[in-house]
Parts: C-alpha cells; sequence; structure tokens
C-alpha cells in the first residue's frame, strides 16, 4: 500500500507523529525557533563597540572633509592664480595686443577685469551671510568654486563681455567662498569634538558647547588647512614654469631701461620693456593650457560636491534660515558692536595688505626688476612652500598662548618692513638673488603665522557660537577685500609710502591687539547682538509638542499669533533692559506677567470652547 506525502515526511522524523494534521505542528514550532533565535538577542553582539565603530567613522568622515575643502581650495586658487598670471603677461606684451587683438583694447580690458574683481568685494558685506544661510556652507563653496571655473572659461574667447562679466562674478564670490571656507573648518573642529565626546551629556542634549572645549581641534584644522591651501602658490606657476618661460626676452631686453630697484623707486618697475615674448605662443599651446586648467577647475567643484559633507545638520540648517532675511542683513553690522572684532580690524587689513604685497609688489619691484621676469616663478614658490611649511608652526598653540602666533608673525614683518625701506640697489645683479630668496623665505614665515594665527584665533573666540561663524567670518574676509582694493589704488605710489603704510597698519594692529586680549583678561563681556529665535513650527524627530487632533485651523491661528505676541513682549523687555538685562529679559517680572496672564485666557476659552463643545454633542 503506497505511503502518502505525509506519512513519508513522517518517517523521516526522529520520532513517531500520526499523519493527521500534526505534521504541520511540528513545521510551525521549528518556524518560530529559527525566528526566536534570528530576532532575539544576539550574544556576540557588543552595542557600546558598535558605537564607538559608529563615531569612529564619523570622525574619519570630518578628516574628509577637512581634507578635501583643503584641497578644493588649493586647486581653485592654483587654476584662478596660474591663469590671471599667464593673461597679465601675456597681455602686457605690446606685440601680442597689436597682432592678435589690433583693435581690441585688451589693456583696457585687463583694467576694468582687474577693477571687477577688486572693487566688488566691498559690497559683499551686503550679501554674504544672506547667500551662505540661503544655500548653506557646503553649497556656497560648490557655487564659487563654478564661479571660479567661468572665469577660467572665458579666455577661449577674450571679449570685454566675457573677460569683464566673468571678472566681477569673481569678486561678488570671492567673500561668499572664504567666510564659508573659515565657517566650515571651524564648524568641522566642533563636529569632531561632538564626535570624540559623543557620551557627554551635553553633546547628546545638542547644548552649547563648553568654553574652550574644541579649541585644540580648530589649531590642527585651521594649520592642516592652510599647510594645503598655501601649496597653490606653487602649483600656480606652473604654466609659467613649463609653458611661458620659453617665449620670455633675456634680462638685457626686458631691463634695459631699468636702473634702479628697491625701495628707492616708484610705481611697480619704472622702464620695464614693453615687450617681454621673443615670439607669440601658438592658439593651440594655449587652449591646452586652459583646458588642463579648466579640468582642474572641474575638478575643484567635484570634490566640493562629492567629498565635502554637509556643516550643519538639516534641522539646524532650518534654524539659521528661519531668523529672517531681515535679520541676516543686519546681523554683520551689529557684530561690529563687539570690541574684539572691531580691534580686530586692523589685522583684517594688514593681513590684506601683506599677501597681495608678497605676490605684486616685492615679487616685481625687487625680484622681476633684478632676477629678471623668468625667475618670477622662483620667487613665488620659494614663498609658497615657505608659507606652507611654517603654517604647522600654529600647531605650537597647543602647548602655548594663543597670541604667540601673531605676535611672533607681527615681529617678522617689521624687521623686513625696516630693511627693505632703506634697502635699495642697481638692477641686472644676481649676487643679490640669495638675499630676495631669503626675504620671501621670512616673509612667507611671517605669513603663515598671520594667516593661520587670525582664523585660529577667530575660531577659538567664537568656537562656542554655532550661529556666529559666518558673521564673524564674512566680516574678517570684508575687511581683507577691502585692504586688497586699497593695495590696487596705490600701485604707483612710491616703494617707500607702501612700505610706510604697510609698517603703519602693523603697528597699529599689533596694539589694537594688546588691548583686546587685556580686555579679555580682565574678563571685559563684548557686546554681542541678539540673534532671534526659529519663527516656525517644525514636526519632527527634533521638535516633539503636543498636538491636539482636535483643534481646528482658526484655533491653531489664534494660539499662534498670542504666542507670537508673548515673544515679542520677552523681546521688547530684552531690547530695553540693555545688553546686561537682555540675557535676564526673558525671566524679567514683567514678561513673566504678560505671559501668565495671556495663558490664563487661553485657559479660560479652552474652557468654554470644550463647554460649548460637550452641550453640541449632548443636544
Amino acid at each position: 500500500m503506497e505511503a502518502t506525502g505525509g506519512e513519508e515526511l513522517i518517517r523521516h522524523a526522529d520520532h513517531f507523529v500520526e499523519p493527521n494534521g500534526n505534521v504541520n505542528e511540528m513545521l510551525n514550532v521549528g518556524q518560530e525557533d529559527q525566528m526566536e533565535e534570528f530576532l532575539g538577542p544576539q550574544s556576540e553582539y557588543n552595542e557600546e563597540e558598535e558605537e564607538r565603530k559608529y563615531y569612529r567613522r564619523k570622525r574619519l568622515g570630518v578628516i574628509k572633509n577637512v581634507i578635501a575643502a583643503s584641497v578644493g581650495a588649493m586647486i581653485v586658487y592654483s587654476v584662478y592664480m596660474g591663469l590671471l598670471q599667464m593673461q597679465l603677461i601675456l597681455h602686457y606684451d605690446v606685440t601680442y595686443r597689436e597682432v592678435k587683438y589690433s583693435n581690441l583694447g585688451l589693456e583696457d580690458i585687463d583694467h576694468k577685469m582687474l577693477m571687477g574683481i577688486n572693487v566688488t568685494p566691498i559690497i559683499s558685506l551686503l550679501y554674504t551671510p544672506v547667500l551662505i544661510r540661503f544655500l548653506g556652507t557646503k553649497w556656497m563653496m560648490f557655487l564659487a568654486s563654478g564661479i571660479y571655473a567661468l572665469f577660467v572659461s572665458t579666455n577661449y574667447w577674450e571679449r570685454y563681455y566675457t573677460l569683464v562679466p566673468s571678472a566681477v562674478a569673481i569678486g561678488v564670490a570671492i567673500v561668499p567662498f572664504w567666510a564659508s571656507l573659515g565657517n566650515y573648518i571651524t564648524r568641522m573642529a566642533q563636529q569632531y569634538y561632538e564626535y570624540v565626546n559623543y557620551k557627554e551629556e551635553h553633546v547628546q542634549e545638542q547644548k552649547k558647547l563648553p568654553k574652550g572645549a574644541c579649541h585644540r581641534y580648530i589649531i590642527v584644522f585651521q594649520s592642516v588647512f592652510f599647510i594645503i591651501f598655501h601649496l597653490s602658490f606653487v602649483f600656480a606657476e606652473f604654466p609659467m614654469c613649463f609653458v611661458l618661460n620659453g617665449y620670455l626676452h633675456e634680462n638685457e631686453h626686458t631691463l634695459c631701461n631699468v636702473k634702479y630697484c628697491g625701495a628707492n623707486i616708484s610705481g611697480i618697475i619704472p622702464g620695464f620693456n614693453t615687450t617681454v615674448l621673443t615670439n607669440l605662443p601658438r592658439s593651440m599651446l594655449l587652449i591646452m593650457v586652459e583646458s588642463g586648467l579648466m579640468g582642474f577647475a572641474f575638478l575643484a567643484m567635484i570634490i566640493f560636491l562629492m567629498l565635502c559633507g554637509a556643516a550643519y545638520r538639516p534641522t539646524e540648517e532650518i534654524d539659521l534660515r528661519s531668523i529672517g532675511w531681515g535679520n541676516i542683513f543686519q546681523l554683520p553690522f551689529k557684530h561690529l558692536r563687539d570690541y574684539r572684532l572691531r580691534l580686530l580690524c586692523p589685522f583684517f587689513i594688514y593681513s590684506g595688505f601683506e599677501m597681495l604685497f608678497a605676490v605684486s609688489g616685492f615679487s616685481l619691484s625687487y625680484g622681476v626688476c633684478n632676477l629678471g621676469l623668468k625667475k618670477l616663478w622662483l620667487l613665488i614658490v620659494v614663498y609658497g612652500l615657505s608659507c606652507s611649511v611654517f603654517s604647522s608652526l600654529s600647531l605650537c598653540l597647543l602647548r602655548l598662548p594663543r597670541w604667540v602666533c601673531l605676535v611672533s608673525g607681527a615681529v617678522v614683518h617689521v624687521v623686513l618692513l625696516v630693511a627693505l625701506m632703506v634697502w635699495s640697489f642697481p638692477s641686472k645683479n644676481p649676487e643679490y638673488q640669495g638675499a630676495l630668496l631669503t626675504i620671501s623665505v621670512l616673509w612667507g614665515l611671517g605669513t603663515a603665522l598671520n594667516k593661520t594665527g587670525i582664523s585660529t584665533l577667530l575660531g577659538m573666540l567664537y568656537a562656542e557660537e554655532k550661529e556666529r561663524l559666518d558673521f564673524v567670518y564674512t566680516i574678517y574676509h570684508w575687511w581683507q577685500a577691502i585692504a586688497i582694493f586699497i593695495v590696487y589704488l596705490w600701485s604707483n605710489l612710491p616703494m617707500r609710502a607702501k612700505l610706510s603704510i604697510l609698517l603703519a597698519t602693523l603697528l597699529l594692529a599689533s596694539y589694537c591687539y594688546w588691548v583686546m586680549e587685556r580686555r579679555l583678561a580682565k574678563d571685559v563681556r563684548p557686546r554681542l547682538p541678539r540673534i532671534p529665535r526659529p519663527r516656525h513650527k517644525v514636526k519632527g524627530y527634533r521638535y516633539l509638542e503636543e498636538d491636539n487632533s482636535d483643534e481646528s485651523d482658526s484655533e491653531k491661528s489664534e494660539d499662534d499669533d498670542e504666542e507670537h505676541v508673548v515673544e515679542e513682549m520677552v523681546a521688547e523687555d530684552r531690547e530695553e533692559g540693555g545688553q546686561d538685562a537682555g540675557a535676564q529679559g526673558a525671566d524679567s517680572p514683567t514678561a513673566w506677567r504678560r505671559g501668565a496672564e495671556v495663558h490664563r485666557r487661553r485657559q479660560q476659552d479652552a474652557h468654554v470652547k470644550e463647554g460649548e463643545r460637550e452641550e453640541r454633542e449632548g443636544g
């Protein structure tokens, strides 16, 4: 007699089960055991170990963000400075202008292009915070790098309507780009601290960081950024060194009418020959160079887009935008009431002076004037390498006081400025090459200490104020842009007048910085503007509030209006109380009485509405 399918299944079991539906029961029992084994607590799972691995990946992500932002900024400025230098040298040559662009007026176009780059940033204080808050820090860096790529692309077709608008766009993007970079690096230091101390209560509750908690990470990250960024001066000389140098005349031709260099001259290089090219570069060669630069510009955009993570959480981004665009527009001006920023303004201005003087004033009026145009790349490369190497000295702030970096850089530059004011020498004398390279190295040392010192100092002063960072760095780079515009205007002044302005600004900056540190040592509280609270209701994982499902839309709007009235009353009390009383305005008796009256009125209205609803339901 043939066995049924159930009996066959039972024969293979370890014990006898009757084939009357009990087979399914046995199978269900086996499945339940497997599910419990799969879904139950795993003996090998260690929650603390997994959490530790998760935050270690987060920390590695922050390091990746810092390196990516640094490399992206370095590539952007390598392309920008390299192309601008090659373009200005080619357009300076009278033969190149007459043969290739006879009636175009390249000299006038270059003048307007430089004016667009240097003049436009003056108004950047009006729109930079709005752009950063609207686009976000990461997307602002990406957009600005795209504008630099646009400037490169316009050199394929050199006309007034391509070069000048792209130069104006560069001027518009300079301050937002640098303010976003400074904000981004400081935010990465704050995030790294949070991921290292993820078990701390104030980190888990997203409260304000303790004072000085993330200073060491700010020092390290700012040093890493400037070590990488200052290499842009080196890579910017590649087009000059490998392409353009083969087309330049020797010193006997370019410097034939130049007699003296250094402190006695006026302008850039008086008597410099207007023909510097032996023959014109092939158009295809220039197109190939510009195509390579364009590729690197696109690479920088991809780095910002793909490798740089967000600087803020999504909910923090919402909060930053929701304080109102009018407040965002006004807050940079209100932050100038802070005595720390006011006293650092001379250092901001000198920071713009000294960097542009190094790459234009000293390199041309002292270096090219004596060594010739073919050695320009050597002076800039030595300066860039010096800046990059000596930027690591700011790591000493991990052990030394924060004033050491800025004061040391100021001392180095004071000595060099005094030496340059008394140094004048004849042209075409190669024996001064060693002295010029030494000054380039020492000036790079001062620049490295100055740049890293200011950025690190701002990060340390405002490390606990996440919502103020974009305003602070906007003010810093706006004053730098003002200084660069002044350098653009003084190009025809005597060299000693330029050096005197630099020296006076540096001495004033050092004095103001000493006053600032003295006030901080006396614990003088700065006058910080109040940043309004976000004016929105967000239903999400972070904003938990009681939601009455029976409440009508009209009732919700009435409640919102009453809450808004209370907030405005509290804000008025804070403003009337002044800066010292502003922090306690929310706790003032007047505000509490008004809030209590509104709350009592709302409770009475709620009871009346509830009674009316019950009557309607009973009826």
